[in-house]
């Protein structure tokens, strides 16, 4: 039978320890496809699934049967992987694309890979890339061999698979994450695709500062790096074979935006940020995100400065800043780049637009700088704890007078040490919904302080 290739096209099944598009069929593909590793040894990355005994590596070395569901964001060697085991492996290795393939398609596969099995003895790797695109039926069609071992499945997924497949499978299948390229790892894909003869073979060389914003580009994604390297390569042939900034801009149509993540720009982008948000100008805190998301920045810092931000600049002001940017925070965690760009978008603005307000801030910088100074007293013996047998001998909470019995719940009473007794840290401020809070406190304190 046929199935979509992976690049495209109809692409039969492979035979034992073969690969399509092997070395000796390179010639026009693209540079990522030329760069893909053969060996478990040149893969980048990934070591911590790649060590000695682990699964993949029994696969590969061991030839053994398994279910592996390869998990993680495009551009990490989920197709790299599967195609290592195609040549490394001593069984026929066939590859379907849940996009194009039916349940028609899974079935003529497993009863070959039966047939073959009981027949000669020759066992079938099965690679499914986008299996979360199978339904459930396409799904449950992969179950008989995988439990009877007909196939060795290596399912690729950039989805959830706890979301995205079945259980049955799922629970018959080791699961393998794979983790975003971190910078060292996609330069060394980059220097490897300018130097080795299947790549780039050493015709041109780049510029640090073009190195660095290719870099940023490719987001950890390797193939994402190689296509805007090859890209960048070809611009390359009117400037000397020199990949310059300039060439790389060109190439990929994007400016390289300024930004050391280690140096000043790193600070001074970050501080306009805030400042902006702070002095409630939504268009500049836009701008100011939308650099640096476009520089690489780490999503997850983003949304740490604004939740500070909600406290300390807006505060109870809006009480309910805190609660979006916190909700802004947890959804970068589940959905990354670059989706998270639209809801701390949605976060920047909703702070910007908020009432400002720096009491918090200012409450907790008091309070703190008396505990510095020394004012730090003794617990009123009412208020301390009486839940051990002999407090009462001690006069510890016998004088409490319990708030819930006031019908008001609230009662006067002592709560801080002699040493602070007549301070006011917080000083509610007149803006958003602090002023109904102002009036609150001053009734509040009139009350537990007798004024």
């Amino acid at each position: 039978m046929e199935q979509e290739g992976l690049f495209g096209g109809a692409a039969p099944s492979v035979p034992a320890g073969s690969l399509a598009g092997a070395d000796d069929d390179i010639a026009g593909k693209p540079l990522a496809v030329r760069m893909r590793p053969r060996t478990l040894d040149e893969i980048v990355g990934q070591q911590h699934l790649l060590g000695p005994g682990t699964p993949l590596r029994r696969l590969v070395e061991q030839d053994q049967p398994m279910a592996l569901v390869l998990w993680g964001p495009p551009g990490t060697g989920k197709t790299t992987l599967a195609y290592v085991v195609s040549r490394a492996t001593q069984r026929r290795f066939v590859e379907l694309s849940a996009v194009t393939a039916g349940v028609k398609d899974v079935r003529a596969v497993i009863d070959t890979a039966r047939k073959d099995l009981v027949r000669s003895g020759t066992g079938t790797v099965l690679f499914v890339d986008e299996v979360h695109r199978f339904s459930k039926t396409q799904q449950d069609a992969l179950l008989p061999g995988v439990e009877n071992r007909w196939v060795s499945l290596v399912a690729a997924t950039t989805e959830n698979p706890y979301f995205a497949l079945i259980s049955p499978l799922l629970s018959r299948s080791l699961l393998l994450t794979l983790e975003p390229l971190d910078d060292d790892a996609i330069r060394e894909v980059m220097r490897r695709a300018l130097a080795e003869e299947r790549g780039l073979g050493g015709s041109v060389t780049i510029d640090d500062d073009a190195h660095d914003h290719l870099l940023r580009l490719a987001g950890g994604d390797a193939r994402r790096a190689l296509t805007y390297l090859e890209a960048a390569a070809g611009g390359a042939a009117g400037a000397d074979g020199v990949i310059t900034l300039e060439v790389a801009e060109m190439a990929v149509d994007r400016a390289a935006v300024r930004y050391d993540r280690d140096g000043d720009q790193h600070y001074d982008v970050t501080s306009a940020m805030i400042k902006s948000i702070r002095g409630s100008d939504v268009d500049a805190g836009l701008h100011y995100l939308a650099r640096m998301a476009e520089a690489g920045e780490d999503p997850k810092f983003l949304a740490r400065r604004l939740v500070i931000l909600a406290s300390e600049d807006i505060g109870m002001a809006d009480p309910t800043a805190l609660q979006t940017a916190v909700a802004g925070a947890q959804a970068v965690q589940l959905i990354g780049w670059p989706e998270a760009q639209i809801t701390l978008a949605q976060v920047v603005i909703a702070l910007a637009l908020a009432p400002k307000s720096n009491s918090v801030v200012t409450a907790i910088g008091s309070a703190v700088a008396d505990v510095r100074a020394g004012l730090a007293g003794a617990v009123p013996p009412h208020l301390r704890d009486s839940h051990y047998a002999g407090s009462k001998k001690l006069g510890h909470g016998t004088s409490y007078a319990y708030a819930h019995d006031d019908p008001r719940g609230v009662v006067e009473q002592q709560y801080a040490p002699d040493s602070v007794k007549d301070k006011q840290y917080y000083e509610p401020g007149s803006r958003g919904a602090e002023r109904d809070y102002a009036d609150r406190y001053a009734k509040l304190r009139r009350i537990v302080r007798g004024e």
